[in-house]
């Protein structure tokens, strides 16, 4: 299983290499639950994403999920609509923005 660290590296090798121009301010924590529990943000903002390991107070929405669901969410092994249904990720916050950052990852 990965570790918050690992999650964040590979999310920031994924994201240099997309577009993020066309997309507005976009403020998401991830909560990880369980074993590997962390916090981590992910913001986007002027066309450039930023992901960093600390918490994010103005954000616009938090996603809590496992790891492995996190990480099947990325991968695309997990619909962020049934996930959420299935009580397997919880959103606090502006669900609009948490299925915006669905999108993004994938």
């Amino acid at each position: 299983m990965a570790t918050i660290n690992e999650v964040i590296t590979e999310l920031r090798k994924e994201a240099a290499k997309k577009d993020f121009s066309n997309h507005g301010f976009l403020a998401t924590q991830i909560t990880i639950t369980g074993e590997n529990a962390g916090v981590f943000y992910a913001e986007i903002k002027d066309g450039r994403i930023s992901i960093e390991p600390y918490e994010y107070i103005d954000r616009q929405c938090e996603l809590v999920i496992s790891m492995d669901n996190f990480i099947k969410l990325v991968k695309g092994k997990l619909d962020p609509v049934a996930a959420f249904t299935l009580g397997k990720l919880k959103v606090n916050g502006d669900i609009g923005k948490a299925l915006e950052f669905a999108n993004v990852i994938k």
